[in-house]
């Protein structure tokens, strides 16, 4: 149980609102929820919202457990792991430009099948868990944004905070973009949507790695 005396709350606060800043902004997990919600309706987008709330739970453990300092201080780590994340950006984007015209019609209404809920997750998990950005804010949110003085009790419950706060946020998301009238926009012009977003993400590993 948390020591309601002891336990820091302004502390809290502030890990939330830069958390909020940090989850909102568009990036690779963004993209990933828009492509989900329309390509494969709403419950695949809910599940990959999860999986990426998972992914952060990746960050977390590796930042109190100190790897992730380890990551930070080894070059060719870091760099190896921002070449495999953009890699695998890449690789999304591609699949997503080999979209055909009525594809999208095809996909929309997948809304179920545990095969597909399972891959949704996988994706989400490692959209976030492989973004070195995400690296780098985690390891600054518990070196800069954390006291020293902070019990590792209180530090995992930032941390599941974070997990969750962000599944919550990108299933808010998910809900939003599956409204019935955007989704039947979708259906009709779905693979100019996948081809676009493809591109966008082919544009994001890019970028990841020329400011890596």
């Amino acid at each position: 149980m948390i020591d309601n005396v002891s336990f820091n709350w302004l502390e809290l606060l502030s890990i939330a609102v830069i958390h909020f800043f940090a989850v909102a902004s568009p990036g690779p997990d963004f993209a990933v929820v828009l492509k989900q919600s329309l390509q494969q309706g709403r419950a695949a987008a809910i599940i990959t919202s999860i999986g990426i709330g998972s992914g952060i739970l990746l960050h977390v453990s590796y930042s109190l457990i100190g790897i992730g300092l380890i990551i930070k201080t080894t070059p060719w780590l870091l760099t190896g792991l921002l070449y495999f994340a953009a890699a695998y950006l890449a690789w999304i984007g591609v699949l997503a430009l080999k979209s055909k015209p009525n594809l999208g019609a095809q996909l929309v209404n997948n809304d179920s099948g545990k095969k597909t809920l399972v891959k949704s997750f996988m994706l989400g998990f490692f959209t976030n868990g492989l973004n070195p950005k995400a690296t780098l804010f985690f390891l600054s949110v518990f070196t800069v944004a954390i006291s020293a003085e902070t019990i590792l009790l209180h530090k995992v419950v930032y941390g599941l905070y974070m997990a969750v706060a962000t599944a919550i946020w990108f299933t808010f998301i998910s809900i939003v973009i599956t409204h019935k009238k955007v989704r039947s926009f979708y259906q009709s012009n779905g693979y100019i949507f996948d081809r676009l977003m493809g591109a966008v993400l082919i544009i994001m590993a890019v970028f990841l790695v020329i400011n890596g």
